[in-house]
């Protein structure tokens, strides 16, 4: 992929539709109960039909994609833990008993692990997008070439374009990778303009010496670099990694199939600020799980302005938020579906007096 490829990609989306949104809403209205009973649900599933341009929502076949991709930055000890972590998490997922798989059955959610830039030997059971094995330490030198940016953004876009063939009709984002709290972080930063040394976070559980070396760490390399604000793809280059870069993909091959793609915490919130930088209002296509723990995630959730449905602290990676987020949303649209109309019991309907 070149970048005029990729901006041409974006002249012709259209992710998100205001009309169905609101009939959706009109749907809930009509429903034999409270206006907003359901609060910020309703809101969540009248942005589904507006994703998907559709009256009637449906979500029940969907994938997790969990990104895997190593980071350089961990040669500066911001992580208490090794690549060989990345790789551990990996051999579990494809045995199915990773964190993730295990909700994710309950949850009724197929789980496709994707090496897009993990070090060490390929896994039979992953896709194989691999673009380099781990990128480079940002502290010394960009992370990404350009062109292996393009690239991983292209294998993002396979990755949900393979999902979706499939028959998903939602997809949610994961990812692994150590240090990638680090690189996430490091991209909101630069394009929001905060400090990282105020924004950076405990990641897996630094302790206080850790959490202060990994603030200094972030800082030099913010500061290390020349990048221009505006340009979300030099950002991402500079900043990111192969997975950030492959959930970009993602989240813009879902805009252009009307497909509502679910996010988790702070790293797939990175890669949705990153794409909406690159082609503004693509955020209508992304669905918040959770309010992240990390403060620079928080800040993301705000400029995009996505709702927290959950709200427990949640920080354990690999997609779980998004994934605990489909029994609620399968629970509201059972009652969408299927509930009692204010007609069907002989009362008037209440009268929507506030503004929608």
């Amino acid at each position: 992929m070149t970048i005029d490829e990729l901006r041409t990609l974006g002249e012709a989306l259209e992710p998100f539709s205001a009309e169905y949104y609101e009939a959706v809403q009109r749907h809930w209205d009509e429903l034999a109960k409270p206006i907003d009973g359901l609060g910020d649900m309703e809101r969540l599933v009248a942005r589904i039909g507006a994703i998907e341009h559709t009256e009637f929502p449906h979500i029940k076949k969907r994938t997790l994609i969990v990104f895997f991709s190593d980071n350089g930055i961990i040669e500066e000890g911001v992580s208490q833990s090794g690549a060989e972590v990345t790789h551990a998490v990996a051999e579990a997922m494809v045995k199915g008993s990773s964190t993730v798989c295990h909700m994710a059955r309950e949850a009724k959610v197929d789980v496709m692990p994707v090496d897009i830039g993990m070090k060490g030997k390929k896994l039979e059971g992953m896709a194989d997008m691999r673009i380099r094995e781990g990128s480079r330490n940002i502290a010394v030198e960009p992370a990404m070439t350009m062109q292996e940016t393009l690239d991983a953004i292209e294998k993002g876009r396979l990755a949900a374009r393979q999902v979706i063939e499939s028959g998903a009709e939602a997809i949610l984002l994961g990812e692994m990778g150590i240090g990638n709290t680090s690189t996430a972080t490091l991209v909101g930063c630069a394009l929001l303009g905060k400090d990282p040394s105020v924004m950076a976070g405990r990641g897996a559980g630094l302790s206080d010496e850790k959490l202060a070396h990994k603030c200094e760490v972030l800082k030099k390399a913010l500061d290390k670099h020349e990048y221009t604000e505006g340009d979300a793809l030099q950002i991402l280059a500079t900043f990111g990694g192969y997975d950030i870069a492959g959930m970009v993909g993602a989240i813009i091959e879902c805009a252009g199939k009307h497909v509502p793609i679910v996010l988790d915490g702070l790293i797939t919130l990175s890669a949705a600020l990153a794409a909406d930088r690159i082609f503004m209002g693509i955020k209508d296509t992304c669905i918040a799980s959770h309010k992240p723990r990390e403060k620079m995630g928080q800040e993301i959730m705000k400029e995009l302005k996505l709702l927290a449905p959950i709200d427990a602290a949640l920080a354990l990676g690999e997609g779980t938020g998004a994934v605990l987020l489909m029994p609620l949303l399968d629970v509201c649209l059972a009652l969408y579906d299927n509930g009692v109309r204010f007609e069907g019991i002989g009362i008037d309907a209440y009268n929507r007096n506030i503004p929608r």
